[in-house]
């Protein structure tokens, strides 16, 4: 069963999360920040993950904190349902249009923590959303022992960027945590995925 449950409490978010890896894309989340909700109901979507999140924060600072715990709580999460990823694709990749967007996202569960976020995008959406918070969202899901690649290949609504990137990312996760039926160990020569 690759599945996970965790909270996360400090003095400035609660967050109760749930996940299933071989779920079909449900996805049940209240953060507080509309359109952060609408992000993260896609990565659920293309995913196929179920996805459960109910967050509180401190959204009379901002969104930040909320945007950033829930990215720690799902990086946590998918490595926790990921478990020794024994047989897992390892790798994902894709490239979503969104309108005037063109995102493209490349993952590697590997182990080792780094973000290249190529998407120059600023500006408010949805009233409390900071665009710049998305970056540190997807930060905070790397340190989790991810390697995630996201740039942005053409675009200008910022709307249509961010969902584009958000979807890509989904989408590329929904590979690189599927189980491939040709293998039976660890996809690393080093016959282990971990930051070492």
């Amino acid at each position: 069963m690759r599945k996970a449950k965790l909270e996360r409490k400090t003095k400035e978010t609660e967050i109760a999360l749930e996940l299933n890896l071989d779920g079909t894309g449900e996805y049940d989340i209240e953060t507080g920040v509309g359109f952060f909700d609408h992000m993260l109901a896609h990565i659920a979507h293309q995913s196929l993950l179920d996805l459960k999140i109910l967050a509180k924060g401190d959204l009379e600072v901002d969104a930040h904190h909320t945007v950033e715990d829930v990215g720690i709580s799902l990086g946590q999460a998918l490595q926790e349902a990921l478990g020794d990823k024994q047989g897992i694709c390892r790798y994902g990749t894709s490239i979503i249009p969104m309108d005037d967007a063109l995102a493209l996202a490349a993952i590697d569960l590997s182990g080792r923590s780094h973000l290249d976020f190529a998407v120059p995008v600023s500006g408010q959406l949805g009233g409390e959303f900071d665009c710049e918070v998305a970056r540190e969202f997807f930060l905070a899901v790397s340190r989790s022992g991810m390697n995630i690649h996201l740039r942005l290949l053409t675009g200008m609504n910022r709307h249509h960027v961010l969902e584009a990137v958000f979807k890509a990312f989904g989408r590329a996760l929904r590979e690189a945590v599927a189980i491939d039926p040709r293998r039976s160990g660890i996809p690393s020569t080093k016959g282990m995925l971990e930051s070492k």
